[in-house]
């Protein structure tokens, strides 16, 4: 039986996937560019990432995951596994930078990506090509671009987590109406 959830997920579509693409270096821009001191670093304790952390995090994507495994599957298949991808490279790459700096780089970086991406000119039998990824196996073409799409939403959903959090114990009893903070299933 299918959920409602299940009827409400899309197909891959590779114009509306660049559409998504396209739009994240604004989303974050017009939410992060000139925050008030001390909002851009702010983490949720431990391990976890800032905003700051998070568009670092971006921009080495850009740089080393997205187009260079698209390609490497249109190129080599399976035969030629992805290298792996450093999911800390940003502390080291990103340090003595301001947000603003990383937030027009991030821009620059992902139309770059969308030019590469055009120039493809992907149709249907590209998608399905496979490649090798180090942990996960054989993946598609279509799945490695859903996956662009989603990580980039994952991200904001954990900026916008991070922020809210900052505000925690101030929402008072609204805290459990509040999931993002509450951590109550939606």
């Amino acid at each position: 039986m299918d959920s409602t959830a299940d009827r409400c997920r899309k197909e891959f579509s590779l114009q509306e996937a660049r559409v998504l693409l396209a739009r994240t270096p604004a989303v974050l821009d017009a939410w992060l560019r000139n925050l008030p001191d001390g909002w851009e670093r702010a983490h949720e304790g431990g391990e976890s990432w800032s905003p700051f952390d998070v568009v670092g995090h971006l921009i080495h994507g850009e740089k080393t995951d997205w187009i260079s495994r698209l390609t490497r599957i249109l190129e080599h298949a399976t035969a030629l596994p992805f290298d792996e991808f450093d999911r800390f490279a940003q502390f080291q790459d990103c340090s003595g930078r301001s947000l603003e700096e990383l937030l027009d780089e991030f821009a620059n970086l992902r139309a770059a990506s969308l030019r590469a991406l055009d120039a493809l000119a992907l149709d249907e039998s590209a998608l399905e090509r496979r490649g090798m990824h180090p942990i996960l196996g054989e993946v598609t073409a279509r799945q490695l671009l859903a996956t662009w799409v989603a990580h980039d939403h994952d991200h904001i959903v954990q900026i916008a987590r991070v922020l809210a959090n900052q505000y925690a114990d101030e929402v008072g009893p609204w805290r459990r109406f509040l999931r993002i903070i509450s951590g109550q299933p939606g």
